[in-house]
């Protein structure tokens, strides 16, 4: 009885052992076993690729002696070892789609002429964790030390702009009646369902803070609700990194969702 040779069962187990080198990338960074730049810089962005072209050509040479030498056995197993990091390189050709149709920014907000502040004790964590500094929303980017590198036409754009270009659909959440305790008390509800750590409501000065983690990098994004007499407005900003890929805008429109049903049940 002819058996699988013995390189088409090995680069399959090699396209099994992907997904849990990138999963461990990342959990890596989240359990603090790594810095976020190692994990998803080194680990992922630079070597990922390597990894998934190294595996992908061996598959392919396993797939093609299987295919030409007989009994011809093992050929689907190296068709699968080429199919696993073919559909990896897919998803990081989406993530870089993504990447670039989006502003690389990772502060937002609903209110881009005055967008809400965070308390003392948000800022406070954010100093101590070495967060990224907050930036005024009128600046250009091009003066900022973040982005002094960044496309000419990024960088003669502020994050209001920028904001409002590519995230047009966030907006304000209107109180109608509701009264500002309520809607304090409905926003922090909406944070904690939602999984945010350090929910702090503050129902005189209308405000309510959340701490926002990613599941598998354990990014902390800062999340805030300013809830004046007429309106809520949004703001989450990430901790670390230059572009956030659209996650705070998600969070806020997830957030501003959440918050409407129980406003309006």
């Amino acid at each position: 009885m002819q058996t699988t040779p013995w390189h088409s069962r090995f680069v399959f187990v090699l396209a099994l052992l992907l997904p849990v080198y990138f999963a461990g990338s990342a959990l890596g960074t989240k359990f603090g076993l790594w810095s976020w730049q190692t994990g998803l810089g080194t680990l992922i962005a630079k070597v990922g690729p390597l990894l998934l072209g190294g595996v992908a050509l061996a598959a392919l040479v396993s797939f093609v002696v299987c295919i030409f030498r007989k009994p011809r056995k093992g050929w689907l197993l190296a068709l699968l070892a080429i199919a696993i990091p073919a559909t990896a390189f897919g998803a990081l050709a989406m993530v870089r789609a993504q990447a670039g149709a989006i502003p690389p920014i990772h502060d937002i907000a609903t209110d881009t002429a005055n967008p809400p502040g965070l308390s003392a004790a948000a800022l406070a964590a954010r100093d101590e964790s070495g967060a990224n500094p907050i930036n005024d929303y009128q600046t250009p980017l091009g003066q900022i030390d973040m982005w002094k590198e960044s496309d000419p036409e990024i960088a003669g754009k502020s994050h209001a702009q920028l904001i409002t270009s590519a995230y047009a659909d966030l907006a304000p959440l209107p109180l109608g009646s509701t009264s500002q305790a309520d809607a304090v008390a409905a926003v922090a509800a909406a944070m904690e369902d939602m999984g945010f750590d350090n929910v702090v409501a503050d129902t005189e000065a209308g405000r309510v803070d959340g701490l926002a983690e990613t599941f598998w990098f354990g990014f902390k994004d800062d999340v805030t609700a300013r809830i004046a007499e007429n309106q809520i407005d949004f703001r989450s900003i990430s901790r670390v990194g230059v572009s956030d890929l659209g996650a705070n805008a998600a969070r806020i429109e997830e957030l501003r969702a959440n918050v409407e049903k129980r406003l309006n049940p």
